[in-house]
């Protein structure tokens, strides 16, 4: 039976904000830094390892293939490969596995190395040439023909980064010991040079790896606490850093979930998880010269400034702006962009929610995306090389499309189908991701899809209204029933049960049929008839199209009054029919002006303009629905400071990509009236001025809307605005769309009725590999009543070409002491858990049987 949203909503609960929520379970292994764990002898017996089931680990984590780490073929895979072939060689085990490694690497060194044809990682280009001569050493023949020429590049890559830093010197770089394992013995100093950069937790720099080697080499005793204490907490797969900042992990979720289009399933909990963030933001001045993880301290707090601007918290851009005030730092930066480019993207999404007079956000905005730029691959590169990564995807993206012209319930269909995973920019080489995500995904594409259902009804019902109404079959104008609506449903995502997206599409198809039957098929007479009906409000004595738009427009106020009544209490009849009376006046005064040939002066044309857009009209009326309460300066004033700044906003919006067809027809625009009033201006001066006039009023309302302690308008009437802004900004982003027939076909079509495409790989049933210490790491040493059982849902992760996997196995029974010892077996259609006294059977895809074997 099919699950409800209700039941992945409350295992995303429980998953990642109930109090025994563990963020460490979100946290990938780490081929690279388990298989280094994995060389350490026990000092007892050093012809054993110390940590066996991070041997077994490797020997049962490769991906079909031959590699080990993630999905897709990164250069972390080529540094995986060879510690794990190392791991395995150290210890005389898996030769089948190192020799599936060096097949692939040989297969596939040549190509990733060229996909970083613009510069090597410095991270990579140490670590890489480390590996392989540790490999050498331990008598693998890795390249037996000789190095290619893209491997001795990173050799002599190497050899330069060793020429310009000392090894303990790290300034802004990370320094050279926290790749310990990989360095030279030459470079590595003294013991007491190593351990001087020893960490209170005993660990070089939190790195499992650096650590591990640190251990081998000293013996120190601090560093085998570190190594004992992460295997205990983390199991036998190794993260790629430890500790980590688990409510950095927990700001990742709460991101993820918003992109995905789940966060309004947990409005209270990311409000609570926002209040703890700002509570425990440090406020201390950065330590810059101190500092050597630059990359992930911009992600963190470019991320932190980001998702509390956008819940309302008030924050300075200084918060995470500090690197702009270091020139080193931006030269640092430049030189070494590809270690930068996670943390850039961040800055450039947080550059978004820009209020007015901000400088450092858009020197940040100019800086970022000049950094952005030189991480994705020139044009004639892009037919030459394999597809872009995951970021230089979203990169992409990021750089081409303006956010406010974005609809959210798009971005968040490609997010859902783009990437299952969220890379998290922590450890000492490229980004890792977050796994564990299943339900998430699932309770994302089961919104995604109920949403679609909701909004195919919807529209129906909207077409069905149209035509009873008469307003589909005018005979003239534009038909937009189905673009009003989405207007109306995908800038941002109200409740599923709302009434505002037709509320909001019916008011914009009237506008719509209004506001053509008044520019192109209407007489002055008709025009003034039906003004004056409106003033009015009695239709006696109208006929024809008059008659039909003024019977839609008491039908659809007196429908939403009934509505606002029944669920608020208010009465807002009269605020609705002022809002209609103002806009039917300025549209005659329009067509009067335009047919006397009158140009206004720019201050009366906006005045003007600004209602005749009608902006308010379509969306002012929902907002008395989106919020019981009834804002008190709207009943001495007309419109708000806020209504007022959007529609200025959208007025501006139009004119700029609609004045070459208005001025063919002889319509009013802002842009002549500019050059009327500036004779010694050309176009390209009266669109400059116009765009930097709409930008600031763009970033006033942006500062109301996303500013909690602003209340002039209740939160949920903000977000009624902001989708305003947001709907006019994509009709009219690059052209007008919406008076296009096309324009708007494919985006309809992907928001409504396109079933979701997920990745195919994702999709495929996990089969032989089982990572089973996940399934008791967590009861690992719990003690119980001899005499009872506990029911246990027994979570295993699971590997197949790096795709990461959960699966719930019900009900198993573990004994009255849960043991850190697990075996396992393989046969041919079965995978088999056996504890010392409890078994459980699993049917899953046939696979080759592999010997019993002790974890």
């Amino acid at each position: 039976m099919e699950e409800s949203l209700e039941c992945f909503v409350a295992r995303v609960k429980e998953e990642v904000f109930s109090p025994s929520a563990d963020m460490y379970s979100f946290l990938p292994s780490s081929a690279y830094e388990t298989a280094w764990v994995a060389m350490i002898p026990d000092p007892e017996r050093r012809s054993r390892p110390m940590f066996p089931n991070c041997l077994l680990w490797v020997l049962h984590n490769q991906n079909y293939g031959g590699s080990w780490g993630e999905l897709d073929l990164t250069i972390d895979h080529l540094t995986a490969i060879l510690a794990s072939a190392i791991a395995l060689k150290t210890w005389s085990v898996g030769s089948i596995n190192m020799d599936e490694g060096l097949k692939f690497l040989h297969a596939n060194t040549e190509k990733v190395l060229m996909k970083h044809h613009g510069g090597i990682p410095r991270w990579f280009a140490i670590v890489f040439s480390g590996m392989l001569e540790l490999a050498k050493a331990k008598g693998l023949k890795v390249f037996p023909q000789g190095y290619t020429g893209a491997v001795e590049d990173v050799f002599n890559e190497r050899d330069k980064i060793f020429k310009t830093q000392e090894v303990s010197c790290g300034g802004h770089h990370l320094p050279l010991l926290l790749y310990l394992e990989a360095l030279p013995a030459i470079y590595r100093g003294k013991h007491e040079d190593i351990l001087e950069h020893k960490r209170e937790d005993g660990s070089l720099f939190h790195s499992p790896s650096a650590t591990a080697c640190a251990f081998m080499i000293t013996g120190d005793r601090d560093c085998k606490d570190y190594l004992e204490a992460m295997v205990q907490r983390c199991g036998y797969g190794v993260p790629p850093t430890y500790p980590v900042d688990q409510d950095l992990i927990k700001l990742c979720l709460l991101d993820h979930l918003m992109r995905l289009g789940c966060g309004d399933h947990f409005t209270k909990e990311i409000a609570d998880a926002m209040d703890h963030i700002y509570r425990n933001w440090g406020t201390e001045e950065q330590q810059l010269s101190k500092m050597h993880n630059l990359p992930l301290q911009i992600f963190r707090d470019s991320l932190s400034f980001q998702l509390l601007r956008r819940h309302g918290h008030r924050i300075s851009p200084e918060r995470f702006c500090w690197f702009m005030r270091d020139p080193q730092i931006l030269l640092h930066i430049e030189e070494n962009y590809q270690d930068f480019l996670g943390a850039m993207y961040t800055v450039y999404r947080a550059t978004h929610l820009m209020f007015i007079e901000e400088p450092e956000l858009e020197n940040a905005k100019t800086f970022s995306k000049k950094i952005l730029q030189k991480g994705l691959p020139s044009e004639d590169l892009k037919d030459s090389l394999w597809a872009l990564s995951d970021l230089q995807k979203e990169i992409e993206h990021e750089l081409k499309n303006l956010w406010l012209a974005r609809m959210d319930h798009l971005e968040h269909r490609m997010y859902i189908e783009r990437s299952k995973d969220y890379n998290l920019w922590i450890g000492k080489s490229s980004p890792c991701r977050l796994t564990c995500l299943d339900n998430i995904i699932q309770l994302a594409t089961k919104n995604f899809m109920t949403r679609q259902s909701v909004y195919r009804t919807e529209l129906e019902e909207l077409k069905r209204w149209s035509k009873y109404m008469g307003l589909a079959n005018m005979g003239f104008g534009r038909e937009k029933t189905t673009n009003c609506y989405f207007l109306a449903s995908t800038p941002i995502s109200f409740p599923l049960d709302s009434e505002a997206r037709k509320i909001v599409a019916k008011c914009a198809i009237l506008v719509t049929v209004a506001d053509d039957f008044f520019d192109e098929h209407g007489s002055l007479d008709e025009l003034q008839c039906l003004t004056e009906a409106v003033q009015r409000w009695e239709g006696e004595g109208l006929s024809g199209h008059s008659k039909v738009i003024f019977d839609a427009l008491d039908d659809l106020v007196c429908d939403i009054t009934l509505k606002v009544f029944n669920q608020q209490g208010y009465d807002i009849k009269t605020h609705l029919q002022d809002i209609w009376r103002d806009v039917f006046n300025v549209w005659l005064k329009e067509s009067e002006w335009s047919r006397s040939r009158h140009a206004p002066s720019i201050d009366e044309y906006l005045q003007v303009g600004m209602i005749s857009v009608a902006v308010q009209a379509m969306f002012l009326p929902s907002c008395y629905l989106a919020s019981p309460k009834h804002p008190q300066n709207t009943r001495g004033t007309r419109y708000s400071k806020t209504t007022k700044l959007l529609m200025l906003s959208t007025r501006l919006l139009n004119d700029m990509e609609s004045y070459e067809k208005e001025m063919k027809h002889g319509k009013l625009n802002m842009v002549p009236l500019y050059l009327k009033e500036n004779p010694e201006s050309n176009i390209e001066d009266s669109i400059a001025y116009i765009h930097n006039k709409l930008d600031r009023l763009k970033k006033q309302l942006l500062e109301i809307i996303m500013t909690n302690s602003n209340t002039e308008i209740p939160k949920e009437w903000k977000q009624v605005h902001l989708c305003a802004l947001k709907g006019f900004q994509m009709l009219y982003n690059t052209y007008n769309l919406f008076d296009s027939p096309t324009a708007l076909l494919q985006d309809i079509t992907m928001a409504i009725y396109e079933p979701l495409v997920m990745d195919a790989q994702r999709m495929l049933l996990p089969p032989f590999v089982l990572n089973a210490h996940e399934s008791v790491k967590k009861n690992k040493g719990q003690s119980m009543d001899d005499t009872s059982e506990k029911e246990l849902s027994v979570k295993a992760q699971s590997r197949f070409q790096g795709v990461n996997r959960k699966i719930v196995y019900n009900s198993i029974a573990m004994p009255s002491k849960i043991k850190q010892s697990l075996y396992y077996v393989r046969p041919k259609s079965f995978l088999t858990l056996r504890c010392p006294s409890s078994y459980m059977f699993l049917a899953v895809p046939p696979i080759s049987p592999s010997p019993l074997l002790k974890m």
